[in-house]
């Protein structure tokens, strides 16, 4: 599949603590791309990409909002060429990820649940 033919999806969700969560996600080796704050200093939106193509939006819990979400119940699966080094990121961070699994179709992958 060539570069530009590649699907990109942007899972979007809140947070109770969006400074908590950038700070997992960066450490998982997500770029923080945007961060919009409001007069107190709490993230609204923030955008964070993947390296190898994607991201996601996130902002704090808004209860009353128009797209309002629950916090802690959006689930993402992320395609990276590295899982070892993903998954050493994870553990340097503190993170605790669950051990990489090897499927029968052939996907190495790990599960790691957010701080919230």
């Amino acid at each position: 599949m060539s570069e530009q033919q590649r699907p990109t999806v942007w899972p979007a969700f809140q947070a109770y603590d969006p400074d908590l969560v950038i700070r997992t996600l960066v450490a998982l080796g997500f770029e923080e791309t945007a961060a919009y704050r409001d007069e107190s200093g709490v993230v609204q939106h923030a955008q964070l990409d993947w390296p190898e193509g994607g991201g996601l939006m996130l902002g704090c819990h808004k209860p009353d909002g128009p797209f309002t979400q629950q916090p802690g119940t959006t689930a993402a699966y992320i395609v990276t060429e590295d899982v070892d080094a993903v998954w050493q990121r994870a553990t340097d961070a503190g993170l605790a990820p669950d051990a990489i699994l090897e499927q029968d179709y052939g996907s190495r992958e790990f599960r790691l649940s957010d701080p919230e």
